[in-house]
């Protein structure tokens, strides 16, 4: 056991696992890891006490949790996380891709649901501390990257529901992933839901809150019972705007070549704020193709793809970066999107994005953050 750097006042007490991996062992894992089914040696852990703050920053070995049955989160669901990526580029070097806006979209969704914020620079030396003792788990084949999810649950005992819970556990783990689209970059039939909705103005849409996800199971199963790969999600007043696909924003083309442009539902406290999302509106000027955030009804979104006004449809986030949407299915009937192909815009800005998070094109904004 050892010590680490002092950040925000603490210092990461380092206690190696007794029973990592082998080289061999986890070059076996790292051929084909999946999502989210390979975990690295170790976790970060850091508690929070009200009149205490943050306290007890630790790396531990990777394992199970002892919570007592009472415990605060299981009953009534305060727990938020995040997720972002960590990438090895071509000369060995590790980064992850704007983890500061991570860390200040989890004190947003912390502030939401009435949890701690967590100093933003704890949370990029959490993943820092990971990957310093974990860095042999970033895969180094294309499309391949270390996939981190940083989470907070409450940890108080009892089934009072009068206040938030006076304590909570931060912890960060690692899973190593294979590429989004094994076979190709695969365009996705999607589901207008009517039936269900995700987020209402006033409730928790912006945050990334985990009951919002449990709640979209049901929806998900119906889609996959309409033949299609995801949900859409509409407004919950008229069921008439568009918002997300599943956990992903949504992003539409206008016109084709020179006279491209994109079109993005604004923000309105129902959709949840994509670290991609805010990257593309940056970037996609930077191409030449011009960003409008304006809302989008479903009648005007069949009635653009049909005459052929609307050439691509795609979504954007964390795992898959972009994603193609080649057919849309409602209970009016459905439609294609172009030739339901990915689109050339779509793939320019996914090689674009993927070249900056990999280190192969150069990053003009600042938005890579090396730590090894």
């Amino acid at each position: 056991m050892n010590n680490d750097a002092t950040t925000s006042g603490l210092t990461f007490d380092i206690q190696l696992s007794a029973d990592r991996k082998t080289p061999e062992e986890r070059a076996q894992l790292l051929e084909n890891p999946g999502f989210g089914q390979v975990f690295t040696d170790h976790m970060v852990t850091i508690r929070y006490t009200e009149g205490q703050g943050w306290h007890d920053a630790k790396l531990e070995p990777y394992g199970p949790l002892a919570l007592d049955p009472a415990t605060a989160a299981l009953h009534y669901a305060q727990e938020i996380f995040e997720g972002l990526k960590a990438y090895r580029h071509p000369d060995g070097s590790l980064s992850s891709f704007r983890p500061e806006a991570n860390a200040a979209r989890f004190n947003r969704s912390a502030e939401r649901m009435a949890m701690p914020a967590l100093p933003e620079d704890l949370f990029t030396r959490s993943i820092e501390v990971l990957l310093e003792h974990d860095g042999d788990w970033v895969p180094d084949k294309e499309y391949f990257s270390l996939y981190l999810r940083p989470f907070m649950i409450a940890t108080d005992v009892g089934l009072g529901v009068n206040h938030p819970s006076r304590s909570y556990l931060f912890m960060l783990i690692a899973s190593p992933v294979g590429s989004y689209f094994s076979g190709g970059v695969q365009p996705v039939t999607v589901w207008l839901s009517k039936d269900f909705t995700r987020a209402a103005p006033g409730g928790t849409g912006a945050a990334k809150f985990a009951g919002n996800y449990a709640a979209s199971f049901l929806a998900q199963s119906q889609a996959v019972e309409k033949g299609c790969d995801q949900v859409v999600w509409l407004d919950a007043h008229e069921h008439r705007w568009v918002e997300e696909m599943g956990g992903m924003n949504l992003w539409f083309v206008f016109g084709s070549g020179e006279n491209a442009k994109l079109r993005t539902p604004p923000l309105t406290g129902t959709l949840l704020p994509g670290i991609t999302r805010d990257s593309l509106l940056t970037l996609a000027p930077d191409l030449g193709l011009p960003v409008e955030e304006e809302p989008l009804s479903i009648d005007e979104w069949r009635r653009a793809a049909e005459s052929g006004e609307m050439t691509e449809v795609f979504a954007c986030g964390t795992a898959a970066v972009v994603t193609p949407v080649g057919f849309v299915k409602s209970d009016e009937g459905g439609f294609a999107i172009g030739d339901g192909e990915p689109g050339p815009v779509t793939m320019r800005l996914r090689e674009e994005l993927v070249g900056l998070q990999t280190g192969k094109r150069p990053d003009e904004h600042g938005w890579i953050t090396r730590f090894q």
